[in-house]
């Protein structure tokens, strides 16, 4: 399961250290506007409705394995959720950290890049809840999509290795577009997307090893 999984966090591993490379150049006003430095009304009205998915649509997804009757991958995504959100939540309040909006309160007008019909928030910016729920839905799919067909792939031709590297790097793109679209519509700074993706990846992993036997009723052998 490990080496297809690895295809998954090479790739968040290389883009969060591209992020963080950006934030290392860039001052974080300067950032925002060089990331929102394009904007058209597609654009606008896609990432308007993909940002949503996080608000509702990505948890009934989640209950999908119940068709099947397998509660416990339900299970498995709302204690991630659930923790992960805990932590954010917790974060979000001790460090509350203004918005774009707020940050560029005292700038000239039309300065701030803003998407019409976007209500845009002030306070507890950092971390990302939006980022978050993305990554931690990208990363749950990728975790159970290794162990599935971690058999599979052991004795598998080139073509399923090829096949599942995609699927994982796919899931590793939606996650980031969910979050980016939290930058383009100017709710977060790059910061607060990467924490949240940090939390988003990192709580289902956590989740997965330490209680993939009580949870998924897995062997310790299975994650090998």
């Amino acid at each position: 399961m490990k080496k297809i999984f690895l295809v998954y966090v090479v790739g968040y591993l290389i883009l969060l250290i591209s992020m963080l490379g950006l934030q290392y150049v860039y001052p974080k006003l300067e950032l925002h506007l060089l990331l929102n430095s394009c904007h058209t009304k597609l654009q606008d009205t896609f990432f308007t409705y993909y940002s949503m998915l996080a608000e509702g649509p990505l948890y009934v997804l989640a209950l999908l394995p119940l068709l099947w009757k397998k509660f416990r991958l339900v299970l498995f995504f709302a204690l991630c959720e659930l923790s992960g959100g805990s932590v954010l939540q917790i974060l979000k309040h001790l460090i509350s950290m203004p918005r774009p909006a707020s940050e560029f309160e005292n700038m000239p007008d039309g300065l701030l890049p803003v998407v019409e019909g976007v209500s845009l928030h002030s306070g507890n910016s950092f971390p990302s809840g939006h980022a978050s729920t993305f990554f931690i839905f990208s990363t749950c799919c990728a975790l159970l999509v290794a162990y599935f067909y971690r058999r599979k792939v052991e004795n598998a031709n080139c073509w399923l290795w090829i096949f599942l590297g995609f699927l994982l790097l796919l899931l590793l793109v939606l996650a980031a577009l969910g979050a980016y679209s939290r930058v383009y519509l100017s709710q977060h700074f790059l910061s607060d997307v990467c924490m949240g993706s940090v939390i988003g990846f990192i709580t289902p992993c956590l989740m997965f090893y330490f209680g993939r036997q009580s949870i998924l009723k897995l062997k310790s052998s299975d994650i090998k």
